[in-house]
């Protein structure tokens, strides 16, 4: 099952479950959920179902608003920075494509600027699952909390879940060996591309709050490598404030911000952004000599 129809699942069922759970959608993804007096349908108004959700948060309600990306980021940020972030009251917000899985859509369906963006705000909590059961963790304890929660949805999954929260290390090297760090459902062509390199890979599916503390306890020498799945440098100044005190050298690896023209798919999208394996070993070994 996908992590998105892993959500929907979780999201008719938090309706019967949860009594203050309320779901705001904009078209997307209604013909997946069941009628229900607290599942609200605004039609294809983006910021209206922002505004919806804060007012439902108001009312002691937890939201959980759904679309693509750039129509639950992009297209509603102003009512996000103002009727959630201003006013101080919670809600999940849940997308789907990712930075480039509806490439076949256009650039209208792309948004790998949309962590960059919720992390600009303050009190967001940005989770960037790799694999369905993630989803499920990390949504259900979004349900039962009051503050403001982005979940990004992704076609792109990693073979097996990870459990644990903050930075898990998978792959430990040497005492020296460069820190690869991989985020959500970057982790599969991360593991491929370092498999025969003397390096430590760790992951994470939460980037706001960044791990700060897990980060320290895990670099051992000098180079550090972030591979994120959205644009590239999204948490490098992370990084580099948590290894503040120590000599480091950081590549970040990620979307790459230039204008891509052509539809294609995702996979296509990927390897020009240098997000494959082969993309990001040539990134690595560049990196290390």
């Amino acid at each position: 099952m996908s992590m998105r129809k892993r959500f929907y699942r979780l999201a008719a069922e938090a309706l019967d479950t949860y009594p203050r759970v309320a779901m705001v959608f904009a078209e997307i993804g209604v013909s997946e959920m069941p009628r229900h007096p607290r599942m609200f349908n605004v039609g294809i108004r983006e910021q209206l179902m922002i505004s919806v959700a804060a007012g439902l948060a108001l009312e002691g309600y937890r939201p959980v608003a759904h679309s693509y990306t750039p129509f639950v980021v992009e297209r509603p940020y102003e009512q996000i920075k103002l009727d959630l972030g201003h006013q101080d009251v919670g809600a999940v917000l849940v997308s789907t494509g990712a930075s480039y899985d509806a490439a076949r859509s256009g650039r209208t369906h792309q948004a790998p600027e949309d962590v960059a963006l919720l992390a600009a705000l303050p009190g967001w909590t940005i989770h960037v699952p790799g694999h369905p059961d993630e989803v499920e963790r990390l949504t259900r304890a979004a349900l039962r909390r009051d503050d403001r929660i982005y979940i990004r949805l992704s076609d792109e999954e990693n073979v097996a879940r990870v459990d644990g929260d903050g930075i898990v290390v998978l792959r430990r090297g040497s005492d020296n060996a460069p820190l690869v760090l991989a985020v959500g459902p970057a982790l599969g062509p991360t593991l491929e591309a370092t498999a025969d390199l003397d390096a430590t890979v760790a992951y994470t599916a939460t980037v706001r709050p960044f791990d700060a503390a897990g980060l320290r306890a895990v670099v051992r020498g000098t180079d550090v490598v972030l591979v994120e799945p959205y644009l590239a440098g999204t948490s490098s100044a992370e990084v580099s404030d948590a290894l503040c005190d120590r000599p480091h050298r950081l590549l970040a690896l990620g979307v790459r911000n230039a204008e891509f023209r052509h539809y294609g798919e995702g996979a296509e999208h990927r390897a020009a952004h240098g997000l494959d394996a082969l993309g990001v070993r040539a990134s690595v070994d560049a990196f290390l000599g």
